[in-house]
C-alpha cells in the first residue's frame, strides 16, 4: 500500500482546510509536523485553526514559528497580525500588517486588517486610508467595505459611511456585519426607525451578534422602547456577558421602564468592565437621581464629564438635577457650559430657559432676548419648510383646533386643561388632541373623552408631526408646553396650521416668530408692560388667563393653628425656585411671628445635604432648626392632604407657583405673593384677584413680609379664609369652565378673523 508523501498530506490538510473541516485538518497538520517539525505551512494553518477556534496565543506562537522560517510569507504575517488584534496587542498587529503589505503590496486583505488594527488604537485616518487601500485593489471587497462604513462612523461621517455599507450590501446582502454597521450610521443620523430596521437584519442573518444586539437595544432606548431594549440588551449579555454596551443600555431602559435599583446594579456592572465609560456614570447618575440619591447621581454625572468634557447629555442632566436640588446658579453655568460646547443642543438651551425663569438676578429683557436666540438657533432655520396654507378663509366656520401637549396625563398642566377641553363647544370647534405623551395613564383618557379626534405623536418625527397637522387641516394649533420637556417647539417652526397660539405650560414667550399668539389676562401681563418681553401678540382673556379642576380631595380641617398655638407657614413650590433671598424674607417672617414654624416640602428635601444648606441658611438668619419642617416626596394621594397642616402659604419669587397656589386655596390656606415685572412674576396676582384676594399680593418684598405677618397675627381673618376659600374659588371666574371655554373660543374666533381678512395669511 501506498504512503503518501508529506507534501501530499498537507494539500490534502489544507483541502480539508478550505472545505471547513477543522478537525481533520488539524489532525493531517499535526502529522506532517510530526515527520517535519519545521514545516513552515502546517505551522502557520494549525496557527490560523487555532485563531478561528479561539485559541488566539496558540495561534500567535504557531504564526511565529511559521514567518521565523519563512521572513517573506505576506500571508502568515497578515494572519499574525489579525490574529495578534483579537488578543489586543495592537501594536504588534499593526506592525506584522505592515510586514504583509511590505512583502505584497497588492495584498487587499492586508491592508483590511491594518486597518482593523490602527482603528482600535483610534488612528481613524489612517485605517480609513488602510480600508481605502484595500477596496481599490479589489473593488468588490464586502468586508473592507463594511469596515470602511464602521470607521466612517467614528470619525463622524455617518453621511458618507452610509453610501460605503450600502455599496457593501448591494455586493451581499446576506452580510450581517454590514447591516449591523450601517444600522450604526443611520442611528448616528438619528434616523432610528431604519437603524432598528438595519440591527433586526443583521440580528436575523446573524443572531451570535453581541454588538448589533446591544446597538439596537442603544436605538430602541432612543426611540423610547423600553421593553425592547431590555430584550435586545439581555440578547446581547447572553452572548457576550462582559459586553459593557449592552449593560449600560440595559441599565437606561430599566430606568425609563420605572426600574431604578436594577438600573443602578445593570450601570455598575457596565462600569465594572469598563471603568473609564463615560455614557455608563451618565446612565448610572440617571438612575440614582431617580431613585432619589441625589448627591450620588450629581457625583456620577460629573464623573460622566470629566472622562468625556464633550458630553452634552451628561450637562444637560447635571443641570437639571441641580437645579432641583435648588442649586440653580452652578444649574445656569452647568447649562452654559453645554451650550458653549454645542450650541444647537435643543434640550440644553430648553433647560436653560426654564431655569433663568427662576433666577432672580435675570433682567426680563435679558431672559426676552435669550428667548429669541433660542429660535435663531432652533426656529428660523426651519422657516424654510413652511409652506402656504390653503385652509377655507370662512370666519363662521366650525374650526379646527389642535392642543398639542406632551402633559396629557397625571401632570399640573392637565388642572387646567381638562376643565377647558370639558367645555369646549364642539359645534363651533373641532377638537384635535396632539399627545406626546410617553406612558398614557387614567387623566390621557379623560382627555381624550374630550377630544373629537385623538393622536398619539410619541416617537413620531417633528416632520412626520406637522405633516399629520396639515393633513387634519388644523386652523388654530395650541402648544400648552412652552419650553417645558417634551415639547414640540419645533413642529410649531415648520408653522403646520395657519394660525399658532401657546398657552398655559410655560411662564413666559416661546420666542418664536413661528407662533402668532399668547393667550394671558391682564393682570399677568398688563397692557403696554410685558408685551416687549414676547414674540407673540398677546390676547388678555377676560377675568383670568387659568381655569382650575381640583383633584381629589380631602374636606377643608379647621384653622391648624386653633389647636397648636402657633402659625405654620408653608411653600410646596418647586425648590428650583427657592433662593436665599426668598429664605431671608421667610426667615424675618419667622422673627416677627413668635413660636411660628416654616414647612416646605419638595422631593429634593429628601435629601440630607440639601436639607443641611437649607438649615445652615436659615441659622444663619436667626432661626433654628426647630422651626423649620422640611419634607421630601409624598405620593400624590397624600399631598394635597398636608395642607391641613398649613396655616398660610408663601408663594416663591420671582417664579410665582401655579398649580400649588390653587392648591393651597382649594384647602383653605390662603397665598401670599409678590408681584414682579413679567409673566412669571404676575401669576400669583392673577390667581389670588380671580378669588377676590389681590390684597394679598405684594408690591415689595418688605410689603411680603408685613402682609405675612399681619395675617398671621390676625386668626379671626384666617378662620374666616380657611372656612370661605374653597366655596370663593367655586364660585369664582378660576373654576367657570363654561364661562372660561367661552372667552377662549371668542379669542380664537378673532384670531381667526384676522387671519381670513389678511392679505397673505399672515397676521401681524
Amino acid at each position: 500500500m501506498h504512503t503518501p508523501t508529506c507534501a501530499q498530506v498537507f494539500d490534502l490538510a489544507v483541502e480539508h482546510h478550505r472545505a471547513g473541516r477543522l478537525a481533520e485538518a488539524e489532525s493531517l497538520y499535526r502529522q506532517v509536523l510530526g515527520q517535519q517539525p519545521k514545516h513552515a505551512g502546517a505551522l502557520h494553518y494549525l496557527g490560523v485553526i487555532a485563531h478561528q477556534v479561539g485559541r488566539n496565543q496558540v495561534a500567535v506562537d504557531l504564526i511565529h514559528q511559521a514567518v521565523a522560517l519563512q521572513p517573506a510569507n505576506a500571508e502568515a504575517y497578515n494572519n499574525l497580525g489579525k490574529t495578534l488584534k483579537e488578543l489586543g496587542r495592537l501594536d504588534e498587529a499593526i506592525a506584522a500588517c505592515r510586514r504583509a503589505v511590505a512583502l505584497q503590496p497588492d495584498l487587499a486583505e492586508a491592508h483590511d486588517n491594518l486597518g482593523n488594527a490602527l482603528l482600535g488604537k483610534g488612528l481613524l485616518a489612517e485605517a480609513i486610508a488602510a480600508y481605502r487601500q484595500a477596496i481599490a485593489l479589489k473593488p468588490a471587497y464586502q468586508r473592507a467595505h463594511s469596515n470602511l462604513g464602521a470607521a466612517l462612523v467614528k470619525n463622524d461621517q455617518a453621511g458618507e459611511a452610509i453610501a460605503v455599507l450600502r455599496q457593501a450590501l448591494a455586493l451581499d446582502d446576506q452580510f450581517a456585519q454590514a447591516h449591523a454597521n450601517l444600522g450604526t450610521a443611520l442611528m448616528n443620523q438619528g434616523k432610528l426607525d431604519e437603524a432598528i430596521a438595519s440591527f433586526r437584519r443583521a440580528v436575523a442573518l446573524n443572531p451570535r451578534l453581541p454588538e448589533a444586539w446591544a446597538n439596537l437595544a442603544h436605538a430602541q432606548n432612543d426611540k423610547g422602547d423600553a421593553e425592547e431594549a431590555i430584550f435586545s440588551s439581555r440578547q446581547a449579555i447572553a452572548l457576550q456577558p462582559e459586553l459593557p454596551e449592552a449593560w449600560c443600555n440595559l441599565g437606561h431602559a430599566l430606568n425609563e421602564k420605572g426600574e431604578p435599583e436594577s438600573a443602578v446594579a445593570a450601570c455598575r456592572r457596565a462600569i465594572a468592565f469598563r471603568p473609564l465609560y463615560a455614557e455608563a456614570h451618565a446612565n448610572l447618575g440617571a438612575a440614582l437621581i431617580k431613585k432619589g440619591e441625589y448627591d450620588e447621581g450629581v457625583a456620577a454625572y460629573r464623573q460622566a464629564i470629566a472622562l468625556e468634557p464633550n458630553f452634552v447629555g451628561a450637562y444637560v442632566n447635571l443641570g437639571a438635577s441641580l437645579s432641583e436640588l435648588g442649586e440653580l446658579q452652578e444649574a445656569l453655568a452647568v447649562y452654559r457650559e453645554a451650550l458653549a460646547i454645542r450650541p444647537e443642543c435643543f434640550e440644553a438651551r430648553d433647560n436653560f430657559l426654564l431655569a433663568l425663569q427662576s433666577d432672580p438676578a435675570q433682567d426680563a429683557q435679558a431672559v426676552a432676548l435669550e428667548h429669541r436666540r433660542w429660535d435663531e438657533v432652533h426656529g428660523r432655520p426651519l422657516a424654510r419648510l413652511i409652506a402656504p396654507h390653503t385652509n377655507q378663509r370662512d370666519p363662521d366656520r366650525r374650526l379646527r383646533i389642535g392642543y398639542v401637549s406632551p402633559d396629557f396625563r397625571a401632570h399640573a398642566v392637565c388642572r387646567f386643561a381638562l376643565p377647558l377641553l370639558g367645555a369646549q363647544d364642539h359645534a363651533g370647534f373641532e377638537i384635535f388632541c396632539y399627545a406626546n405623551v410617553a406612558k398614557p395613564d387614567p387623566v390621557t383618557h379623560q382627555v381624550q373623552q374630550h377630544a373629537d379626534l385623538w393622536r398619539m405623536i410619541y416617537r413620531l418625527s417633528d416632520d412626520q408631526i406637522a405633516r399629520m397637522i396639515r393633513d387634519d387641516r388644523i386652523d388654530i394649533l395650541v402648544d400648552l408646553a412652552g419650553h417645558t420637556a417634551g415639547n414640540s417647539l419645533l413642529v410649531f417652526a415648520r408653522k403646520p396650521a395657519p394660525v399658532q397660539v401657546t398657552y398655559l405650560g410655560y411662564p413666559a414667550t416661546t420666542g418664536l416668530q413661528a407662533m402668532d399668539y399668547r393667550l394671558t389676562d391682564a393682570l399677568a401681563d398688563p397692557s403696554g408692560q410685558t408685551d416687549s418681553y414676547c414674540s407673540e401678540q398677546l390676547i388678555r382673556l377676560p377675568q383670568t388667563a387659568w381655569c382650575y379642576q381640583p383633584p381629589p380631595s380631602p374636606p377643608v380641617n379647621p384653622l391648624p393653628a386653633l389647636q397648636n398655638n402657633h402659625i405654620v407657614f408653608g411653600s410646596f413650590n418647586s425648590f428650583t425656585k427657592v433662593n436665599e433671598a426668598l429664605l431671608k424674607i421667610w426667615a424675618a417672617i419667622l422673627h416677627r411671628v413668635p413660636g411660628s414654624r416654616l414647612v416646605l416640602k419638595r422631593k429634593a428635601l429628601g435629601v440630607e445635604s440639601v436639607q443641611d444648606r437649607v438649615r445652615q441658611v436659615m441659622r444663619g438668619m436667626g432661626i433654628g432648626p426647630d422651626r423649620l419642617d422640611l419634607r421630601g416626596w409624598v405620593p400624590d394621594s397624600e399631598h394635597i392632604a398636608q395642607y391641613h397642616e398649613i396655616d398660610i402659604a408663601l408663594d416663591t419669587f420671582p417664579y410665582h407657583g401655579t398649580t400649588t397656589t390653587c392648591e393651597a386655596m382649594w384647602m383653605g390656606v390662603p397665598v401670599i405673593t409678590q408681584i414682579g415685572q413679567s409673566h412669571v412674576s404676575r401669576v400669583g396676582l392673577s390667581l389670588l384677584s380671580s378669588v377676590g384676594l389681590g390684597e394679598l399680593a405684594a408690591a415689595t418684598s418688605q410689603q411680603y413680609e408685613n402682609i405675612a405677618v399681619e395675617l398671621a397675627l390676625d386668626l379671626p381673618r384666617l378662620q374666616t379664609l380657611r372656612s370661605s376659600l374653597r366655596e370663593r374659588m367655586e364660585q369664582s371666574p378660576l373654576m367657570d369652565a363654561p364661562r372660561f371655554a367661552r372667552n377662549v373660543e371668542a379669542a380664537y374666533r378673532q384670531m381667526w378673523r384676522s387671519w381670513c381678512t389678511s392679505a397673505t395669511g399672515g397676521n401681524r
